[in-house]
């Protein structure tokens, strides 16, 4: 999910609809938090995302607290994850203010218009302690300790009723670890990358090609080609400054330094 600052902004994919809605005033209108909701569902099944879109119905949840949708709260925080290391989910978790630590069940019934079923307790709560701690393990790059995490008991949950219906969840997650090891190495073992992607056997080897990295099959050794960012070059910035340019700071320093007063004796 490798992302610029105007992509971020204004993805390629988001329809014009949803444009007008982000970028005027009717992000506010509760009235549009259905069309945003579906939006976010089209992101789901299509592996697409659109960070802004997805704050606009946090804010409205904010502002609005009767239209809360834990469902949908849920799959933005599960989008948002894989966006790392950029800092869309600590974004949308500003957004949630105390309600996932106040939330009960009978909390739920309180409105009957709200958008959550009073039959059923808020997952929310349970599921927001998981989520965090797999965004500080995807932001602290330690991938292996993420897939046992996410591959644990404690997670399924998460695993069967959410992650399962957002479509490239797994691969946007390697796409993650993909982007700190371009970062980082210049070769790395086969087996280290492995456990990097939770993957092995073809389906890695399969998964290497496809990035243009090669593998040598002797030593097990993926080689990365350089980049900007894992080449070590060392640069020397030097600066030519002639004293004709330097006039008229001079000048201008002059004419406003303070005058000097004399002690009177």
């Amino acid at each position: 999910m490798a992302t610029t600052a105007a992509n971020w902004v204004s993805p390629p994919t988001r329809p014009p609809l949803i444009e007008t809605l982000v970028s005027g005033v009717d992000r506010y209108n509760p009235s549009n938090v259905g069309l945003l909701e579906d939006y976010l569902y089209h992101q789901i099944r299509s592996q697409e995302y659109d960070c802004l879109a997805n704050l606009a119905i946090l804010k409205l949840y904010q502002f609005n607290p009767d239209l809360y949708n834990p469902d949908v709260v849920i799959n933005i925080l599960i989008k948002a994850l894989t966006s790392a290391p950029f800092p869309d989910f600590s974004l949308c978790i500003s957004l949630l203010d105390e309600r996932p630590s106040s939330l009960t069940t009978t909390t739920t019934t309180s409105s009957s218009s709200s958008s959550t079923n009073p039959d059923e307790p808020d997952p929310l709560p349970q599921l927001l302690p998981v989520l965090t701690q797999l965004h500080a393990l995807l932001q602290q790059c330690r991938f292996p300790r993420f897939w046992a995490l996410y591959r644990s008991d404690a997670v399924d949950a998460l695993r069967d009723n959410y992650t399962v219906e957002c479509v490239g969840f797994e691969d946007a997650v390697r796409d993650v670890a993909v982007r700190a090891v371009r970062a980082a190495f210049t070769s790395i073992g086969s087996e280290r990358l492995g456990s990097y992607l939770d993957l092995s056997g073809d389906e890695l080897n399969a998964y290497v090609e496809k990035l243009g990295w090669t593998i040598d099959a002797s030593s097990g050794v993926v080689r990365i080609p350089p980049n900007p960012d894992n080449q070590i070059e060392s640069t020397v910035v030097q600066e030519n400054i002639q004293l004709p340019q330097l006039t008229k700071i001079i000048a201008h320093a002059a004419q406003t330094s303070l005058p000097v007063v004399h002690a009177v004796n």
